[in-house]
């Protein structure tokens, strides 16, 4: 049976944090399936469409990384991709207590999913897409933080 992952999130924009979790996700997992959710509360700094991609060329060289977008329950999707396992970063105790929580709803709703838990890399741990958000929004060069070159992502984004 293929182990498959969906590492959930908004990734708006997605860190090399991210792109860390999804790499060392794929020496544990079959394929990994970065799932772009859909949140109707919160208003996007980057657009979904433009993240998608900019995701993809990230892992175009990967054959077991797809990307989606889904506007449902994370347990809902991930049960309709056939995945059996969630994938989650950890940069520190706050992320547990917020993750821990979601993941108890989660195997509530999908007992057959495992929330696997990947502690961030060192070097990466204070990375955070809101940090991004702001210094970026404050014209602060950002790109040391991501896995594809802001100029291009907000040169897509403006075309949308």
């Amino acid at each position: 049976m293929e182990r498959i992952a969906l590492f959930p999130g908004s990734f708006d924009p997605f860190t090399r944090g991210h792109e860390d979790i999804v790499l060392r996700g794929l020496r544990l997992f079959d394929q990994v399936v970065i799932g772009i959710g859909n949140n109707a509360t919160k208003k996007r700094y980057f657009a979904l469409d433009v993240m998608k991609e900019m995701i993809e060329k990230t892992f175009a060289s990967e054959k077991n990384v797809k990307v989606i977008t889904y506007d449902d329950l994370t347990a809902h999707t991930a049960r309709e991709l056939g995945a059996t396992f969630l994938l989650r970063g950890l940069r520190n105790t706050t992320d547990f207590e917020y993750e821990n929580g979601i993941s108890q709803v989660n195997r509530y709703l999908y007992e057959e999913i495992e929330t696997v838990f990947l502690i961030t890399s060192p070097a990466l741990a204070p990375i955070s897409s809101s940090i991004i958000r702001d210094l970026h929004r404050y014209g602060q060069q950002v790109d040391n933080f991501l896995p594809y070159s802001l100029s291009e992502l907000n040169q897509i984004n403006s075309q949308i």
